[in-house]
Parts: C-alpha cells; structure tokens; sequence
C-alpha cells in the first residue's frame, strides 16, 4: 500500500492527499468531501508513509499495518473504530500480536483504524508497493520550515 502522498493534518477531520506545493506551504484535498485546502508550513502535518507504531521489538510502519489488516479483511472494510476498546485491542492484537500495549493508546488504534476504512473507501487499499525511500525524504524536506531571519534595527 502506497502512503506517499497521503497527509493527517492537525486540527482537520479525515486524510488529505497532497496535490501541489506552493510557496508558503502546499495544496491538500480532503479525502472525505474532496474540497481542496492551502495548507501552512505552521500546521502540524504528518505524513502516513512517516508513521509507525511500536512493538517490543521495535517500530513497524504503518503502511505494513495496513497491509495487514488488508490481507486479514481480504481488501474489505475493517471493524469499526467506535467500538468499544476491547474488541478494538483484541482485533489490533490480531493483526499486530506484538504490538507495545503500553505505548499504543486505545485511541491510538482507533485513528488506525479509522484511516484504514477511510482508505479503502477510496480505493487506495492495493498491492502496490511503496516507492523509493528517496522520494519520500524530498516530500518531507519541501513541506518542513525554512529558519527566519533576523530583522537588523534601526538605529
């Protein structure tokens, strides 16, 4: 499954796509009612091929969760994620058996989960595999703060 270009926005309901780059930020279009936004460099964004959830072992990204629960739904709608939080970490358990109980957060498992249905309504839960790691780093350094500069005083 391909993440690339798929944003979660602070502050925003739903996922974005990332359509442009201009120069005080970048294009984003919602993926729950496809209305475009401009987006600030000061916005809290992350992108979901960056994401990972912890296990004992280590991180996991996303994009292999995803792909799990894919293969488990064979490319169907996972349960949803306003159930309650045990049938939420016991499905999560399922999918992830390894996963840090005491670092993923109920809450946690929801927005998983919640991306997850939302991407497959889409149609964007494929075999496809992710691209070079290179791209994906050039995405990260163009939406990431330039550093102000210093405004000299008058004397």
């Amino acid at each position: 499954m391909n993440l690339e270009k798929i944003l979660a926005i602070s502050g925003k309901p739903g996922l974005f796509v990332l359509k442009v780059q201009t120069r005080t930020g970048f294009v984003a279009e919602s993926l729950l009612d496809g209305k475009r936004i401009t987006v600030n460099l000061k916005n809290n964004v992350s992108l979901l091929s960056e994401i990972s959830i912890y296990t004992y072992e280590g991180e996991k990204p996303l994009a292999e969760i995803m792909s799990n629960i894919a293969k488990k739904e064979d490319k169907g709608q996972a349960i949803s994620h306003k159930e309650d939080n045990a049938t939420l970490t016991a499905y999560f358990k399922e999918i992830l058996p390894d996963y840090d109980e005491e670092r993923v957060y109920p809450s946690d498992i929801k927005k998983v989960l919640n991306w997850y249905n939302l991407l497959q309504n889409k149609g964007l839960v494929t075999d496809e595999a992710p691209a070079a790691q290179s791209q994906e780093v050039s995405v990260v350094d163009e939406i990431e703060e330039k550093p102000k500069k210093a405004k000299a005083k008058k004397a």
